[in-house]
């Protein structure tokens, strides 16, 4: 039986694993290598790794893994997940058979939806974004759009202005507030309120976004709205409490709702947090963190002392 089982080897799990390495815990990482920023060219806010490709990322952190004995790692997916009498979870593997750990965490992320407009998908990650702090700043300069009407996406286009060339909100053929357009407008971001047909580009760069009636508006970027959902169900499979967004709760510590079971990454928050929060040097972190609560747990397990978490899942 492991010490702990980690799914997803995303920069949580990986930084998990780490930290749970370093302690000679023995771990196993289950990784499809399905990470949601898979098609993003560069990873960035993520000190001294700013601007390096995901998979390279994933590549460094798999070599770094290597070299602590006690952790394995294995490609797929977990397919069903059980809770063994007295201490532990037992896991099925999509390659066949089972493995056993007394600690679980999961870090299996979130998947995007794209609900639209035609053609978002094949510029997702490359001109297409969903988040100002891992793609604003190369919009630098750029003709921009920001899609939506709600007062997140007024605030967005505003935030975008700052820094962009020119930025114009389209509203997709929905009104949009009469106060908020002259607040857009008296800082000299356009309003374009017909409904989008679809989104024109080449090799996943963005060239023009095309109406149902007008003229074509020529763009270098354009951010959308992202569904995310998560990728796996094995924390609806455990029981954990959610969100209606459908993230995981969890507490500062991040333990989950289910004795034994911790969560980490994008795919999991705190109540006092109103979104996940989608950056690789967070999802880290949390990794780390739920690392140390993982051993810490296990560390009064073993020698029957109190545990410093005891409360916090309450």
């Amino acid at each position: 039986m492991f010490d702990v089982i980690i799914v997803g080897g995303g920069p949580a799990g990986m930084a998990a694993a780490l930290a749970l390495g370093r302690v000679h815990r023995t771990v196993l990482l289950v990784d499809a290598g399905e990470g949601r920023n898979i098609v993003a060219e560069t990873v960035h806010n993520f000190l001294t790794r700013d601007g390096t490709p995901p998979a390279e990322l994933r590549k460094l952190g798999r070599e770094e893994l290597a070299g602590y004995p006690a952790v394995q790692t294995r490609t797929g997916t977990v397919t069903d997940v059980r809770v063994l009498d007295g201490d532990g979870f037992q896991l099925d593997l999509s390659g066949g058979g089972t493995v056993e750990g007394r600690r679980l965490l999961l870090a299996t992320g979130l998947t995007d939806e794209l609900p639209g407009p035609r053609g978002v998908q094949a510029l997702w990650g490359r001109s297409a974004f969903h988040c100002p702090y891992c793609h604003g700043y190369e919009c630098t300069g750029k003709q921009v759009a920001v899609l939506g009407t709600d007062p997140a996406r007024v605030r967005l286009a505003l935030q975008l202005s700052q820094f962009a060339a020119d930025v114009a909100l389209c509203t997709g053929g929905q009104p949009l507030d009469p106060a908020a357009q002259a607040t857009l407008e008296r800082h000299g971001v356009g309003v374009r309120c017909e409904a989008v047909a679809r989104l024109e580009g080449t090799d996943g760069r963005l060239e023009q976004i095309v109406f149902e009636t007008g003229p074509s508006l020529v763009r270098d970027a354009v951010f959308v709205v992202n569904v995310p959902r998560q990728r796996s169900d094995l924390a609806a499979r455990l029981g954990c409490a959610t969100f209606a967004d459908g993230c995981v709760e969890v507490n500062e510590f991040g333990q989950t709702s289910v004795p034994g079971v911790c969560a980490a990454g994008d795919m999991a928050r705190r109540a006092s947090v109103p979104v996940p929060m989608a950056a690789v040097i967070a999802a880290a972190a949390g990794g780390t963190v739920a690392a140390a609560v993982i051993d810490q747990d296990l560390l009064s397990a073993d020698f029957d002392l109190p545990s410093p978490f005891a409360q916090a899942r309450g």
